[in-house]
C-alpha cells in the first residue's frame, strides 16, 4: 500500500545544507497499523508530509496504492491525495466558519464527482454519530472542546473511505483521558473501514497499539519491527 524508496530530504539554509532524511526504504502492507517514532528532530513529521504528498523529496520516491506521487503535477497529485489519503492533524485544522457536519462533509464536496450531496451528508452524519458527536452536528469549532474537535477531524479523515489514513500526533494536544478516547475511536474507525494507518508519535504507550513500529534517528531508520498490539476498547 505504501512503498518508500531511497527517500531523502535536505534543506538549504544560507551556505549550509541540512539533511533531514538520509535515505529511507520501507514498505507498509494493506491494512497495517504502523507507528513512526523518534525524538524531536528525527525526521518523522517530515516523512509523514512526504507520504502525504504535502512536500517533495530531494531524491527518492513514495508510492501510494501503486502510484508514484513524489513528482506528480500538482493537479494530479491533489486529485490522487483527495481520493487516497485521510489526514489527521495534531492541531485539528478545522475551518472555524463551518459546523462540525460541514467540516466533515468538505472533502466529499471537493472530491466527489457524483454530485450526490445527500449521500455525502448521510455519510458525514453517520461518522459523527460513530465518534459520539450526534448532538454536536451544528456546532462550530469554537463551541467544541479539544477532544471533540479531534473527533470531528477523525470523522473528516474517513469521509471518502480512503485506503490510507495518516495521523500526525493525533493525541498530542489532549489530556490522557481524551487522548485514549480519540485513539480508541481512530482504531475503531480504522478496523471498520479496513484502512492502512500510519501514525507519527513520540509516545511509546501510543505505539504499543500498533502492529508495527518504525523508529527514526537523525534521518535514518534505526529499528523496524512488527509486534502484537495491546488490546483496545473496540
Amino acid at each position: 500500500m505504501i512503498v518508500v524508496e531511497s527517500l531523502r530530504k535536505s534543506l538549504r539554509t544560507g551556505t549550509t545544507t541540512v539533511e533531514i532524511l538520509k535515505g529511507i526504504d520501507f514498505t507498509i502492507d494493506k491494512g497495517e497499523f504502523a507507528a513512526i517514532m523518534g525524538a524531536s528532530g528525527s525526521g518523522k513529521s517530515t516523512l509523514l508530509g512526504l507520504l502525504a504528498g504535502l512536500d517533495n523529496p530531494t531524491s527518492g520516491n513514495v508510492h501510494l496504492n501503486g502510484t508514484a506521487i513524489s513528482y506528480l503535477p500538482e493537479d494530479k497529485l491533489a486529485k490522487l491525495r483527495g481520493r487516497t489519503i485521510g489526514f489527521v492533524f495534531q492541531s485539528y485544522q478545522l475551518i472555524p466558519t463551518l459546523t462540525a457536519l460541514e467540516n466533515v462533509l468538505l472533502p466529499y464536496e471537493l472530491n466527489d464527482e457524483s454530485g450526490d450531496r445527500k449521500a455525502g451528508l448521510e455519510r458525514a452524519r453517520q461518522l459523527l454519530v460513530s465518534v459520539g458527536l450526534e448532538s454536536r452536528l451544528d456546532h462550530y469549532p469554537v463551541q467544541l472542546s479539544g477532544g471533540e474537535q479531534q473527533r470531528v477531524a477523525l470523522a473528516r479523515a474517513f469521509i471518502l473511505r480512503p485506503p490510507i489514513v495518516l495521523a500526525d500526533e493525533p493525541t498530542g494536544n489532549l489530556d490522557t483521558s481524551n487522548g485514549k478516547h480519540v485513539l480508541d475511536l481512530l482504531l475503531q474507525l480504522n478496523h471498520a473501514e479496513g484502512t492502512t494507518l500510519v501514525l507519527v508519535t513520540h509516545d511509546p504507550a501510543l505505539a504499543d497499539y500498533a502492529t508495527r513500529v518504525i523508529t527514526l534517528r537523525d534521518g535514518l531508520v534505526v529499528s523496524d519491527h512488527r509486534q502484537s498490539p495491546v488490546a483496545t476498547q473496540l
